[in-house]
């Protein structure tokens, strides 16, 4: 009641039957907060009777409702702050900042002796960890105009210092949170020590929504030297809740990894207002901004002091970027427009970057809270958007109808394709991501392959090495679905973490071709022989549509090279160009190991080569040579040799016989390998090649033939250890 004369008690009657409250209204009926548990009493001076409730409190204002999901690379959007900026540039309007929401803002006067220790050896999960002590503060309800504040932008008033917290956290975006002074220091095992470190797996942690969760060593907490007493950029944790009995306080604000704060949110399904935004990838920048005010406003608001400040990354080098320098006609090519130099500037500075006009050059400095401004590209998104796209000419722009040249990677690649598929070969195109399983199933390792921050899959958390292992998982469901015999390849790119960076500091690319050939061990023929020769067969023929000669070499000892290791050394061999000599891959039959973990059928081989030394080998002319008009002559040599006489060796030096001696007599011929035969235990083996002989000019004569055949053996004979038979 408001009359002194005859006051009337305010209190709960029944009325008909009912009981009412009559025409008073509890804070949660007036739309100030959710407490419902007693009447609003009013002890602001400037309420009069007959004055406007709704514009005493502001409630007649109006509330914008953002979709956040559009400013995912704008955390700073994700504070009142921010979005009134963005609508002051987008409607032409210059914005300025509160002046406390300066780098050199004032910093409050440490008064207060409580002591506090901290540190900060995980800078790369937290790359600035802040802390200042208050003293002496007065834990009570904030204001109704404050309640009224947050409960509008969706926070539940709590009490004037964690309504604080909030308040700033919605205004820039920058969490914060306040911990019970002295009920950390009840939880220390000595100095009162607070500071952010990894979990311990099977760590439990109550938190303030109640909810006790079990920790694993991927997520961050806030800890004594004791125990866990937060988890970072998520919630804090109920054993130092700020309440009416608290007397003294830290308040931290930091900076967290936001994709670890992103998987922490996920991993115990907690999705707080912090989360939100830690996860949007704030500037280090502002923590010493924020903090400092939320300080000077508690002691301003309770008659505390502020204590002892930890910074751990008091120099700021290291979080500022360079200045972006950029053309206007580099601006107006990109949005089909002729803004002047003076109009760029002014679009910027709107939003409070720092711009710096030279000739037709605009230096642009983004302020601190922009954390996404690096490149040139980043300016003409930024000044587009300002001016409005609505605004730019709506035509097609400009281009030459000029004929292009080709890109040789690309025909190269095309060329492969077509040479491949025309013997039957059939592409593939597999994920460029794989699991660490398939790494390890390979006999790769892992941890020379960039794992993803955000894997769409635990299936897809690596980037691959080699293109092999991809295929080689495509093996077994096509056997089971009835292919019997096929061929399959690949072309991509893969990365290596000891291969290095380029000078942009991005990985090295390597360009790869893989093959596969395989086939149903229940359907192979028993002479049928290795599929080491299936797989050669085929590179061979594409080398050769290439202009290409390649050398096979065994290999002596195990490599160690990604590319290699899913391959048994023992039945593979080193593929090199002979007019160059430059390594080029690999090609054999896979180990014992991979086939099982892959269920990859024994009659299984392959090759990977690397694509820019076949480039530039490959011959772009084609030869033509007419067919021979009269009949040619086939025959077959056969050589016993050791068993420790390579394939390679014999093959190479008969073809070169072959080659020399056809070139001096004008035949034509045509070399081809067609068995080799090794008894068990037997300390010899046969090789048998198959040679094709005809003449543009005449019909050969058997006599010629085998004093042809005859001078080729006796050339390999003297330089190989085989005899003919």
């Amino acid at each position: 009641s408001s009359f002194t004369s005859d006051p009337f008690v305010l209190g709960a009657r029944e009325l008909r039957g009912v009981v009412s409250n009559g025409m008073l209204a509890s804070p949660s009926e007036l739309a100030l907060s959710d407490n419902h548990d007693g009447i609003l009493e009013i002890d602001d001076s400037a309420a009069q009777p007959g004055a406007s409730f709704a514009k005493l409190y502001g409630l007649d204002d109006l509330v914008i409702d953002c979709e956040n999901k559009m400013f995912t690379h704008r955390p700073d959007c994700f504070g009142v702050l921010g979005v009134a900026r963005e609508l002051a540039g987008i409607f032409g309007k210059q914005f300025e900042s509160p002046t406390w929401y300066r780098l050199d803002a004032e910093t409050p006067t440490t008064v207060s002796n409580l002591e506090l220790v901290s540190k900060n050896d995980i800078p790369t999960k937290v790359p600035r960890f802040m802390l200042q002590v208050i003293e002496n503060i007065t834990a009570t309800d904030s204001s109704v105009q404050v309640q009224s504040w947050l409960n509008r932008s969706g926070s539940r008033p709590i009490n004037n210092i964690v309504d604080a917290t909030n308040f700033y956290m919605q205004l820039t975006a920058q969490p914060t949170h306040a911990f019970d002074y002295d009920k950390v220091k009840a939880l220390c095992g000595g100095a009162v020590t607070i500071f952010p470190r990894m979990a311990v797996r099977g760590e439990k942690l109550e938190l303030l929504n109640g909810k006790t969760v079990t920790l694993t060593e991927d997520d961050i907490v806030i800890a004594t030297d004791k125990q866990a007493i937060a988890l970072a950029g998520v919630m804090g944790g109920a054993a130092t809740e700020v309440d009416q009995t608290t007397k003294n306080i830290v308040i931290e604000c930091a900076n967290f990894d936001m994709y670890t704060i992103r998987r922490t949110s996920m991993r115990h399904g907690i999705f707080s207002d912090a989360v939100t935004r830690f996860n949007k990838g704030q500037s280090p920048l502002q923590n010493p901004v924020v903090l400092s005010k939320i300080v000077a406003d508690i002691c301003s608001q309770t008659g505390a002091i502020a204590g002892k400040r930890f910074d751990s990354a008091p120099e700021e080098s290291q979080f500022t970027w360079e200045p972006v320098a950029v053309t206007t006609t580099f601006i107006n090519e990109r949005l089909g427009s002729s803004l002047s130099a003076e109009i760029i500037q002014s679009l910027l500075v709107n939003v409070e970057f720092d711009v710096e006009i030279q000739d037709e050059t605009v230096i642009v400095t983004p302020p601190f809270w922009r954390r996404d401004i690096e490149i040139p590209e980043d300016i003409v998104e930024e000044v587009g958007r300002l001016l409005g796209y609505d605004k730019l000419d709506i035509h097609l722009p400009r281009r030459s109808t000029a004929a292009v040249s080709k890109n040789e990677n690309v025909e190269f690649k095309s060329r492969l394709r077509t040479i491949l598929s025309r013997v039957g070969a059939n592409e593939v195109v597999t994920y460029s991501f794989v699991s660490g399983k398939l790494l390890e199933s390979a006999g790769q390792n892992k941890t020379e392959a960039y794992q993803l921050s955000n894997a769409l899959s635990p299936e897809l958390q690596y980037y691959r090495l080699t293109l092999t292992p991809s295929l080689l998982t495509k093996i077994y469901p096509n056997i089971r679905a009835g292919y019997d015999s096929f061929a399959i390849f690949e072309l991509g790119k893969s990365h290596i973490k000891g291969q290095g960076v380029n000078d942009e500091g991005l990985p090295l690319e390597n360009a790869l071709l893989s093959f596969v050939f395989s086939a149903n061990d229940s359907k192979v023929a028993k002479d049928a022989g290795a599929a080491y020769f299936n797989a050669r067969a085929y590179l061979q023929y594409t080398a050769e549509q290439l202009g290409i000669t390649l050398d096979f070499a065994p290999i002596e000892t195990e490599p160690t090279y990604e590319i290699t290791k899913p391959y048994d050394w023992q039945r593979s061999a080193l593929v090199t160009d002979r007019a160059t000599g430059n390594y080029i891959g690999i090609i054999g039959e896979f180990k014992a190991v991979v086939r099982k973990a892959l269920k990859l059928p024994v009659h299984t081989a392959g090759f990977e080569v690397m694509l820019q030394p076949l480039l530039e080998s490959s011959q772009t002319l084609y030869t033509y040579s007419p067919l021979s008009r009269f009949p040619g002559i086939t025959q077959d040599i056969s050589f016993k040799t050791d068993k420790s006489q390579t394939y390679g060796q014999l093959a190479e030096t008969l073809d070169k016989a072959v080659t020399d001696l056809s070139a001096e007599q004008g035949f034509r011929t045509n070399l081809s390998p067609v068995d080799i035969y090794h008894k068990d235990k037997s300390p010899q083996k046969h090789m048998t090649f198959r040679l094709a002989l005809t003449h543009p000019e005449r019909t050969l004569t058997t006599t010629e033939v085998n004093a042809f055949i005859d001078t080729v053996v006796q050339a390999v004979e003297s330089k190989v250890d085989v005899k003919r038979i």
